[in-house]
């Protein structure tokens, strides 16, 4: 009898599928391909089907199960509540178990993020040959025409010092007082080796309203790619060790600049334990994660008169894109908006489904980038309704996608972070 363990953990989930097909109005996926395959519900019967001992895991199999974004679309519009992407991480991690993960992605997860140290040394010799990439814009490079086959994509930079060497262990209340709390920052990837700026400003945006930050040196990887992807042995070794890195420095809460990692942290009670002490180890920690938006709006509290925009913004129209991993994993919807709509100086305009999927789903968009671009072709739609000059969002991956497709259809809009945007 085939070991069908990480199957049997979501079982009750995906009993409760009703196969009303009610996801696919909101599948992004499916929107694009019309295929039953790329549809939650469709999804959802492979994996029933292997439960029943019906069907054996095959390649074809894998493929359809890898074609998810987990937007979460599907799972947040659901008449029955069925939580789909517990369903499909689960299917992954059964798909890992019998098949393994692959060399490439082996090696990726494995050898290089989940070790920090290794992280750094292989973006160090990315860094060095990144001179290579042609230049679209300002900091934005494209693969260049020997790699046609990936697409002329395009992305930002790596930075040239990345925020592991910008960083101080603690940074106390730039006013001298007393700390109003003590908060421990998770850095991330992205906003480590692409974005170290919005580290920094958060630091300061924190340590000027009274809060004393702390930077674990050996905090990791959220690990998000990777237990997304089914790895789910490398997403608790992951997990334990950032558990560790802040467990002993007496912080009142995690915060951190990257929507992903805010929502993986606090999702690890979610999807990775084995055990009921896992569980409860993990539940723990959820309790201090806080994303930088729902921080400063539901923590801090601060008053709107206290935000300040950065002159060269003044004049502008502006709208927000929300992350998936903002607005349906955490439910954090109104705080971006408060913090932007009290910046006096812009002018800030919804766009038409906000929360619509940029198509980034991190490594989705590495195995399907032309469903990507489609995919990102109804949020380009959607920016392009509302006249902005710029477009906000709380997440450097979809920084990253956004930039990419913005730039791929000509477009004027410029992509910031939200604290970019505050003084």
């Amino acid at each position: 009898m085939k070991d069908l363990k990480e199957l049997k953990k979501i079982e009750e989930f995906s009993n409760q599928c009703m196969k009303c097909g009610f996801c696919s109005f909101f599948c992004p996926v499916y929107q694009e391909e019309k295929m039953e395959t790329s549809v939650a519900r469709g999804k959802n019967y492979l994996v029933k089907q292997v439960l029943a001992g019906k069907q054996e895991f095959t390649h074809e199999m894998a493929d359809i199960i890898g074609k998810c974004l987990l937007c979460k679309r599907c799972a947040a519009n659901c008449p029955a509540k069925t939580q789909i992407d517990r369903v499909v991480v689960a299917a992954r991690a059964q798909l890992v178990k019998e098949k393994g993960l692959g060399a490439i992605k082996n090696f990726a997860f494995r050898k290089v993020m989940a070790d920090r140290k290794a992280f750094g040394k292989y973006a160090r010799l990315m860094q060095k040959f990144q001179w290579m990439m042609p230049t679209t814009e300002g900091k934005i490079k494209h693969l260049p025409d020997f790699v046609k086959g990936l697409g002329k994509r395009n992305f930002p930079s790596l930075a040239k010092t990345f925020l592991r060497d910008q960083i101080k262990p603690v940074y106390k209340p730039q006013n001298g007082e007393k700390p109003k709390m003590r908060v421990g920052f998770f850095m991330g990837c992205a906003t480590d080796f692409v974005y170290p700026e919005l580290g920094l400003k958060l630091i300061d945006f924190l340590t000027r309203h009274g809060v004393e930050v702390v930077v674990p040196e050996d905090q990791n990887c959220c690990g998000a790619a990777i237990y997304f992807s089914g790895d789910l042995e490398t997403g608790r070794m992951l997990a334990d060790l950032n558990i560790k890195a802040y467990k002993d420095l007496n912080v009142d809460y995690i915060v951190t600049a990257c929507a992903t990692c805010s929502s993986t942290l606090k999702d690890y009670q979610k999807y990775l334990p084995d055990t009921e002490e896992q569980k409860e180890r993990y539940t723990e920690f959820e309790k201090k994660i806080k994303d930088s938006t729902e921080f400063v709006i539901d923590i801090l509290k601060i008053p709107p008169e206290e935000f300040k925009l950065r002159k060269e913004f003044e004049g502008k129209t502006v709208t927000w894109h929300d992350p998936c991993h903002l607005v349906r994993y955490q439910n954090i919807k109104d705080q971006p908006r408060v913090i932007l709509k009290a910046l006096k100086g812009i002018k800030y305009v919804e766009m038409p489904n906000a929360d619509m999927c940029c198509g980034m789903g991190g490594s989705f968009s590495v195995y399907h980038y032309d469903l990507t671009k489609k995919i990102a072709g109804k949020k380009m739609d959607g920016i392009k309704a509302t006249g902005a000059d710029i477009v906000v969002t709380a997440c450097p991956g979809c920084m990253i996608n956004l930039i990419d497709n913005v730039l791929l259809n000509k477009m004027p809009q410029k992509v910031h972070h939200f604290l970019e945007l505050v003084e």
